[in-house]
């Protein structure tokens, strides 16, 4: 399937919130698993990483069996038969709240990859890569890898979240890097978002970030390129969104009669009947075109997805291309439907270090391998839609990596 290694080693890098997959197992799973294996297939990477989050859905404790034979599938399909070393971390212990994130990594090695090791971050050196094993239930044991759940005072208004970090490290001939899998804190209220530009949630997200990238670039080991990839829940700006959407327009505010706290924000049209454009709720987005959002992959909206802008010099992206991927509907039969619940964002993304952008971006990384994008634009692969960074690693790119010889010294 992959070409050879001499040609540059082909990487694909996937993010994917699977958490509806395992509310549907039967009509979703077979349509992720089918697109998923299409994006390998057209690719053909001697490297693939999947990021995955929720692992297990919102009914985790039920839901559990399902996700073994998610991964049992995945090992053993005829598209993944030439990946012969396999890594998969599961975070499954959900009965360990102060440890549990819902994250799951999952790597596949091409059989023609000779030269391939993971870091283990106990010993402090590289090792080589053998066979396909799977991890769950106590990853905080696992020397080949780096978890950690935020602090509960980044959320003091949600008693529990899954929210944290999983990072390996990898080096692929002369080259080290780090792959980690993020979930970041979501919206929980679309009036509270609406009341403040930036809006609360941004903050802590901006904390949460920080957070990692600190840990991730700390004294305890040697600094290496980064690619971060996940749900970081980024969300576009609710004030200004509803202000470039309902600028004509009047609003009404509605309140609790007993706590006369804001219950819904109604905004109607100045003439043509009043007509209602726009209706926000606590968990309710209902604007009266939805299309807007898919038209030109929903560029109009880039905009107002600021929340990178503040790690500027930390993290960085290539274009985005694509629409929002996040929420889709769950319903099977819609592929390309939001549901009303949130305004559409691009949640899911694939980011990466200063230096790990020079070795995406180096000259001889012809246009056509460099790819970035979402899976299954047009089929229902849950609420959220997988993205991937798809690029060659070209020989030579250790000048821009710290030496692996250097490292497990």
């Amino acid at each position: 399937m992959a070409g050879k290694v001499t040609a540059g080693s082909g990487i694909l890098l996937v993010t994917a919130n699977v958490g509806s997959l395992f509310e549907d197992p039967d009509n979703l799973q077979k349509t992720w698993l089918r697109e998923f294996y299409q994006t390998v297939q057209s690719h053909r990477p001697h490297f693939i990483a999947v990021h995955c989050q929720e692992v297990g859905g919102k009914n985790y404790e039920a839901s559990m069996s399902h996700v073994d034979c998610f991964v049992k599938e995945l090992l053993s399909s005829d598209a993944m038969k030439e990946y012969n070393r396999v890594r998969v971390y599961l975070d499954e212990n959900y009965k360990s709240q102060e440890h549990f994130t819902a994250l799951g990594s999952c790597y596949f090695l091409h059989e023609s990859l000779k030269n391939i090791q993971q870091f283990d971050f106990k010993a402090k050196k590289f090792k080589k890569v053998v066979g396909k094993e799977i991890y769950s239930d106590t990853l905080e044991s696992t020397p080949m890898l780096e978890k950690e759940k935020f602090p509960q005072d980044y959320f003091p208004e949600c008693k529990w979240s899954r929210k944290g970090f999983i990072r390996t490290r990898w080096a692929l001939a002369d080259c080290a890097f780090d792959l980690v899998n993020i979930h970041l804190f979501h919206d929980a209220s679309n009036i509270l978002a609406w009341e403040k530009s930036p809006s609360v949630y941004s903050g802590t997200r901006q904390k949460a970030l920080g957070f990692v990238l600190d840990r991730i670039t700390d004294q305890r080991f040697e600094k290496v390129p980064y690619f971060v990839f996940g749900d970081f829940n980024f969300r576009l700006d609710t004030r200004q969104v509803v202000e470039s959407l309902c600028s004509t327009a009047t609003m009404q505010t509605v309140r609790l009669g007993d706590t006369n706290e804001v219950d819904k924000l109604i905004f109607r049209e100045s003439e043509n009947d009043r007509k209602v454009v726009l209706q926000l709720e606590k968990k309710l987005f209902n604007y009266i075109n939805q299309d807007v959002f898919r038209e030109n992959n929903g560029t109009l909206f880039l905009q107002f997805d600021s929340e990178l802008s503040c790690f500027k010099e930390r993290l960085h992206e290539l274009e985005i291309s694509f629409p929002p991927s996040y929420p889709y509907s769950e319903d099977s039969s819609q592929g390309k439907q939001y549901m009303n619940t949130r305004c559409p964002a691009w949640c899911d993304r694939v980011l990466m270090s200063a230096t790990a952008k020079d070795l995406v971006l180096k000259p001889e990384n012809e246009e056509k391998n460099l790819v970035y994008d979402n899976i299954g634009p047009n089929v229902c692969m849950g609420d959220h839609k997988p993205v991937y960074l798809s690029f060659r690693l070209t020989a030579g790119a250790g000048k821009w990596c710290q030496r692996v010889e250097k490292i497990s010294a």
